[in-house]
């Protein structure tokens, strides 16, 4: 086994508990299962402090004994992350909870989604294992956020989407001069592509051979709402899915904070999201089953548009061990959860929050989030990437010459209407 590096022990099967040099491999050669980072944990208490948090700049790098780097600064992604957790009182009210909060990565850095907080990590790492070439799969903002943060590094960087993405995410990874690869079938397809590609080209894929890194750059969100409400945790935290990394790394995050000390223990539970077009999480958890099949996905939500899920089995077991819900929403509530998202706060989230907002509003009504609790709802990315997902279903303008007397006669048509 290789030496600590930083605060990092090894890499650790989530199956069988084997451990493995901190290199560029994600997967045990015992049991297939799938590799995470294993911190020292007694060295991360004793400089990881909340006065210490405190005194550290306001990005996801001041919990940076529980990120996976070597060095003691990333050289990726500096300014990412410690977003808004702002408090939604008119969307708690329409929805009927008594307080309602929202970490909103919609205006994260560089590329308005939590997916900056992954890049960073797996690209500082990537660096330190002397990669010069990154690359990814993507349904869209994890392309949007290499192609950004390599063009910042001096990296060269392939993305590989489904080719029917929103024209507002290929264009939004194509500026930044990566080579984006468009893939004529589903994510789980150019999935499959990547791990044969990161097999011979040697690439550092940040959600292939990267993934362990990677993955552990979801944590920080789960930090930043545990610091930000004050050094408590939420009872409630409503997660998109598309994977279920997120939902399973906050957890871990919530988890870590408890072990360390920084926050005290209390219950929680951590629900997950999905759209019903692409729901194979939450089709087995509602079945009771711990396992789930794969699905073909077919939902306006095309970041969240993973059939075959890779921590499907571990978001139904974190939300099983948390006592949990999952539920899904259709497109026209995707749509919904969108535009009352905005109108009450002044958010404009992608199609993955309106999921997130949907499924919200169901736990709320059927009581699995009881009204008298607290939740946080995490708004995973812009809604200027999804503008294709809602044109033609939020209105239209209205048309008048420059002539005081037609606005007023719109005003006054106006007011007979509402009356």
């Amino acid at each position: 086994m290789e030496k600590t590096e930083g605060f990092m022990k090894a890499l650790k099967c989530r199956e069988c508990g084997r451990e493995y040099p901190l290199n560029a491999t994600h997967v045990c050669e015992f049991d297939f299962g799938p590799l995470e980072v294993a911190y020292d944990y007694e060295k991360a208490r004793q400089s990881l402090t909340r006065e210490n948090i405190a005194s550290r700049p306001q990005t996801m790098w001041r919990y940076r004994e529980l990120l996976p780097i070597a060095d003691k600064q990333p050289s990726v992604g500096f300014d990412v992350g410690f977003t808004p957790l702002l408090k939604a009182d008119r969307l708690a009210k329409r929805l009927g909870i008594r307080e309602l909060w929202i970490k909103n990565d919609a205006v994260n850095y560089p590329t308005l989604s939590f997916k900056d907080r992954v890049v960073s990590v797996a690209l500082s790492r990537a660096k330190e294992l002397g990669f010069t070439t990154v690359a990814c799969a993507s349904t869209g903002n994890l392309a949007n956020s290499v192609a950004a943060n390599a063009a910042a590094a001096g990296l060269k960087a392939y993305v590989f989407i489904p080719a029917d993405l929103e024209e507002g995410k290929i264009v939004n990874s194509l500026v930044y001069g990566a080579q984006v690869i468009g893939i004529r079938g589903h994510y789980d397809e150019v999935n499959r592509l990547c791990a044969e590609i990161a097999g011979k080209f040697g690439w550092g894929f940040v959600n292939v051979n990267m993934r362990p890194y990677y993955a552990e750059g979801s944590k920080s969100m789960g930090f930043e709402i545990i610091e930000q409400l004050g050094w408590r945790l939420p009872q409630h935290t409503v997660v998109p899915m598309a994977s279920g990394s997120l939902l399973t790394k906050i957890h871990k995050s919530y988890q870590e904070f408890i072990k360390l000390g920084l926050v005290a223990e209390s219950k929680y539970k951590v629900h997950g999201a999905q759209a019903t077009g692409c729901s194979p999480i939450s089709i087995a958890h509602k079945g009771g089953m711990d396992f789930f099949k794969p699905v073909k996905p077919n939902t306006i939500a095309k970041s969240l548009a993973i059939g075959t899920p890779a921590d499907g089995f571990y978001a139904l077991k974190v939300m099983k061990e948390t006592g949990a819900a999952a539920d899904d929403v259709t497109d026209d509530e995707i749509r919904d959860g969108m535009k009352l998202l905005a109108e009450c706060e002044g958010i404009f989230t992608e199609t993955a929050g309106g999921v997130t907002v949907g499924v919200a509003k169901k736990l709320i009504a059927s009581g699995r989030i009881p009204a008298n609790d607290s939740v946080v709802l995490c708004i995973t990315g812009n809604g200027l990437k999804t503008l294709d997902a809602v044109a033609g279903h939020v209105g239209k303008t209205r048309e008048i010459r420059p002539s005081l007397r037609e606005f007023e006669a719109l005003i006054e048509a106006e007011s007979k209407v509402n009356c």
